[in-house]
């Protein structure tokens, strides 16, 4: 009988809750799939048992007299036979196709790591430019006094030559070298 909760049944004395039920149906979804997978080993067991057939005696269609084609007309009486598959024979490959087929494929990768060098080489020589590039204006910045550097960077940030002559206390026509060096080197 339902008693005052829903979610429990009362059934022969026993209180059947939610919980129960719940394990209950997966224990009989269990004991089905243990039943399939039964079914399904002995299938597997007769299957490697027997050896695969193919039918042989296949009777040959008849043509009536006024037609050409017809349907194929088969005589019921007769059985067809079951025998075992014979291994199929495939012809040797010729002696140096295998040669053949290793060079090739080497031939292939040689031109192919060939490429990969020579892009390797340009991006080599643009790094060791970009680098050479690099140290010259890192020495060149190492050897100027510092008024001459923070001149440099002036230049660099785009001042005019009396400006940076009156910040760094430098000449103007050594403004004016600072400034075209750092156009010369921007370029």
């Amino acid at each position: 009988m339902l008693g005052a909760n829903l979610s429990s049944l009362e059934v022969a004395g026993m209180v059947i809750g939610v919980r129960e039920g719940v394990l209950a149906l997966i224990v009989v979804v269990a004991l089905y799939i243990g039943l399939v997978l039964f079914r399904m080993l002995r299938l597997a067991n007769k299957a490697a048992e027997q050896p695969p057939a193919v039918i042989t005696d296949v009777p040959e269609k008849t043509l009536p007299a006024d037609k050409t084609e017809a349907a194929p007309v088969i005589n019921s009486t007769t059985e067809p036979r079951l025998e075992e598959v014979e291994p199929v024979k495939l012809e040797s490959p010729p002696p140096g196709l295998a040669n053949e087929l290793l060079y090739e494929g080497m031939e292939r990768e040689l031109v192919q790591l060939r490429d990969e060098v020579e892009v390797m080489r340009g991006e080599l020589s643009a790094l060791r430019e970009d680098m050479q590039h690099a140290l010259a204006h890192l020495r060149a910045t190492q050897t100027v006094s510092p008024i001459y550097g923070d001149a440099m960077q002036m230049a660099v940030a785009g001042y005019d030559a009396v400006m940076i002559a009156e910040r760094c206390g430098i000449a103007r026509a050594e403004a004016e070298l600072v400034v075209a060096l750092a156009r010369s080197q921007v370029q």
